[in-house]
This record gives structure tokens, C-alpha cells and sequence, in this order.
């Protein structure tokens, strides 16, 4: 069995629930069609329109639960981590992530020029 990402063993998706799903879905769509489709109780069973309906509905639901099933697939921790070209915001000095933090001023030179800063309130 291989390993994921993590290290534990994968957890491998089977495609046997998703085939029983769709054959099943694919019955009772044949057999209503036939029996909704003949117009009454004196004419023969549409066998043509449930094996059509049969077939486009297992294709379907088959789709449809494939895609499920590929969309359920988690993403590695490590692609969330932000390196190279996509590199989260917050750790980018100016980036989004200090937007809102208040400024802090950069520290006065003066006392090498052996001048003193100011007093506002003087």
C-alpha cells in the first residue's frame, strides 16, 4: 500500500460503491421509463426508450459520482505553506497581512548628530 504525504497509509477510493450506485439508479430509471412510456395497459412495454433511459442515466450518475469522489480528495499540507512565487502575504513586509497594524516610526539618527528630537508639547 503506498503512503501519502503525511506518512500513513493512503486511503485508496474503490470504484465498486460508485458502479452499484449507478447500475442501481440505471434499473429504476429503465424499468419507470418502459412503464410510463407504453400510454396504457394495452400496448406493449417500451423496451427501446428504457434501454435508452437505462444507459444515459448510468452514464450520468456515474459522472456525477466520479466527480464526487475527485473533488473529496484533500490537498497536501505543504501546498498550503506559501513558498517561491506563492508565498503568503502576511510574511511579506507591506503585504496584506499588516494591513490594519499600526506603523511603528523608524529610530531617530539624531543622537549622532548630538541633537535632541523635539518636544511636541514644548
Amino acid at each position: 500500500m503506498a503512503n501519502s504525504s503525511t506518512g500513513g497509509p493512503q486511503k485508496r477510493n474503490s470504484v465498486k460503491a460508485p458502479l452499484i450506485f449507478s447500475a442501481v439508479l440505471a434499473v429504476v430509471a429503465g424499468v419507470a421509463t418502459m412503464i410510463f412510456a407504453t400510454g396504457g395497459a394495452e400496448k406493449d412495454l417500451r423496451l427501446d426508450l428504457g434501454l435508452t433511459a437505462m444507459g444515459i442515466a448510468f452514464i450520468a450518475s456515474l459522472l456525477v459520482s466520479s466527480l464526487l469522489l475527485m473533488t473529496e480528495k484533500p490537498n497536501p499540507d505543504h501546498l498550503s505553506e506559501g513558498s517561491g512565487v506563492h508565498r503568503s502575504s502576511a510574511k511579506i513586509p507591506g503585504g496584506a497581512g499588516n494591513v490594519g497594524k499600526p506603523k511603528t516610526a523608524p529610530p531617530a539618527d539624531d543622537a549622532a548628530n548630538g541633537t535632541r528630537p523635539s518636544d511636541p508639547t514644548a
